[in-house]
């Protein structure tokens, strides 16, 4: 004998097992994302994630994701996708919008130099002492609508404690007090011939706020030849030493002289 089973219960059970393979689909779904993720398919990880939440763990994925691809669109210097992927990130996590200064580099590559100015600022209230951050927001302020150099100057953000070299050297330097010889200086290696790691990170980041420098005040060449010299004479391969090569990029600095 057939037993009937009342539709309400059947509805129940229908909507009940949609639901079970709808939440297995989406498990299966952040596997996939997560394991894209891991094997650097950027692309796929966010496609994988598309419309998830910000404190899910397909959130996470996606902010990971995104925050990943942006700065690889950044060293292909496409600026533009930068910007895009980091506002997403910021989009799903308010939060991180002051950690963000990897957006306020896109900005000023972007010559979007008052939103680089004040994520800068913004910037500057979760790492308050970081020489990069205040020679950065200083570039944004002087290339900004009304930027002054002497104004930029007076208004340099002040950094005490700061100790990587040669971090102070560079902030006296943009800040009027210091010279191009006395970041050089600080920099200089061993006299023995041999170039430490640590040695030649010095060179990559003297030289690359020299050109950075030289480019607030409008020397070109002078900006040029510091440029190549830390894209390609001291490169190094972390983010700082990546921004060098794209700024070469940018420039068309890179080809052989």
């Amino acid at each position: 004998m057939i037993k009937h089973v009342p539709l309400s219960v059947l509805l129940f059970t229908l909507s009940t097992a949609s639901l079970a393979m709808a939440q297995s689909a989406k498990v299966g779904d952040i596997a996939a994302a997560a394991s894209a993720y891991r094997s650097g398919d950027f692309d796929e990880a966010i496609r994988l994630t598309e419309g998830s939440v910000a404190k899910s763990e397909a959130g996470q994925i996606r902010s990971s994701a995104l925050q990943r691809r942006g700065e690889s669109r950044f060293f292909d210097a496409d600026i533009e996708g930068s910007i895009a992927d980091f506002d997403e990130v910021i989009k799903l996590e308010p939060s991180q919008d002051p950690h963000h200064w990897q957006r306020g580099l896109s900005y000023y590559y972007a010559e979007e130099y008052q939103k680089g100015k004040a994520q800068f600022e913004r910037h500057q209230t979760v790492n308050t002492q970081d020489v990069e951050n205040a020679v950065w927001h200083f570039l944004c302020a002087v290339r900004a609508p009304r930027g002054d150099i002497k104004v930029a100057q007076k208004e340099l953000i002040p950094i005490e404690r700061d100790s990587r070299v040669p971090m102070k050297e560079v902030h006296d330097l943009f800040a009027g007090r210091a010279t191009e010889e006395d970041v050089l200086n600080a920099a200089a290696p061993d006299d023995d011939g041999v170039l430490t790691q640590r040695e030649r990170n010095h060179l990559c980041y003297a030289h690359l706020y020299l050109g950075l420098y030289h480019e607030a005040m409008g020397n070109t060449a002078e900006s040029k030849k510091h440029i190549r010299l830390a894209a390609i004479d001291y490169s190094m391969d972390h983010y700082m030493g990546k921004t060098a090569i794209v700024h070469a990029v940018l420039r068309d600095w890179m080809d052989a002289e």
